[in-house]
């Protein structure tokens, strides 16, 4: 399998869009760390045939390129089969899996795990009614964690604006998705996945016009554990990667923490320090450093 991606903020592009063969071709928005190709909401019904026959001479142009990954979101397992066909497909990194629950999983997962192509990166989507039963979320965190293929889970995607639409909500303008019902949902499945080690990515912000909600949300979105997170305009990418920066006191409590002769606890810009509960943060701190870089003054 590819080495493990680095998804930052990953941009969602529809399959009908007119740029689709240059942005595979990462000849345009060529600095996205990701970039997930979209068959399934963003296409209607009757776009669908053309949407895939845009994504199949994007194909014949996709060639490897250092930094950068490919994912395709398919609309449903019978569009998956679709996809696994087309030539070049090996060229993509992955799939991203919608309305995933216990009951869908195996239909998407099985022909990806049948093929005997080299192995793909998945990410299944949390987006239908079955998240808000907690019950119906630790059976599926138990499914995936004792599937055969199991690292070959890179994240599990939240699906903010299907989980809104069951509400027969939008989003309003000047909040974010914590100031709506779907923050405790949030929560709970931060709570019943990261434990398991499944990565989850924070849900799209679709009003990008209001940078100064955005910013917040992101702030919330590493305060709920969240990693990377769906952009749906290009100008979202870097200000999202910008918030992935790390403070330089965190980076130096996380190192010194790291150390292997690190005491039981010690002090350090006026917080106590505990390698033995803080290390997993510390870790996640120095990788986050690693890819991102350090916040610098302003």
């Amino acid at each position: 399998m590819h080495d493990t991606p680095q998804l930052g903020a990953s941009l969602y592009v529809p399959t009908t869009h007119c740029d689709l063969v240059a942005i595979a071709a990462a000849k345009k928005l060529a600095d996205l760390r990701s970039v997930i190709f979209c068959t399934e909401d963003a296409v209607s019904d009757a776009d669908l045939p053309a949407a895939l026959a845009n994504l199949g001479e994007a194909l014949r142009h996709c060639q490897p390129r250092p930094g950068y990954h490919r994912f395709i979101r398919a609309r449903n397992p019978a569009v998956l089969e679709t996809l696994l066909d087309m030539p070049g497909i090996t060229r993509i990194d992955g799939f991203v899996l919608p309305k995933i629950t216990a009951l869908t999983l195996d239909a998407y997962v099985r022909p990806l795990v049948e093929r005997g192509d080299a192995p793909v990166w998945i990410m299944p989507t949390l987006e239908t009614r079955e998240v808000f039963r907690d019950a119906d979320m630790q059976q599926l965190a138990r499914q995936l964690d004792a599937a055969a293929w199991r690292e070959r889970i890179l994240c599990m995607r939240i699906g903010g604006n299907d989980l809104l639409s069951l509400l027969k909500m939008r989003r309003p303008r000047g909040r974010t998705i914590y100031e709506t019902p779907i923050g405790q949902v949030i929560a709970r499945l931060a709570t019943t996945f990261i434990p398991y080690g499944f990565a989850l990515s924070a849900p799209v912000f679709e009003h990008f016009g209001d940078v100064e909600t955005l910013q917040r949300e992101i702030q919330a979105d590493l305060n709920h554990g969240l990693t990377g997170k769906t952009a749906i305009h290009p100008r979202q990418v870097a200000l999202i990667e910008k918030h992935y920066r790390v403070d330089p006191q965190d980076l130096d409590a996380a190192e010194r923490i790291l150390r292997q002769d690190a005491p039981g606890v010690f002090e350090l810009h006026e917080s106590m320090c505990e390698p033995a509960t803080h290390r997993p943060w510390a870790r996640l701190v120095v990788e986050a450093a690693r890819r991102y870089g350090k916040l610098t003054p302003a």
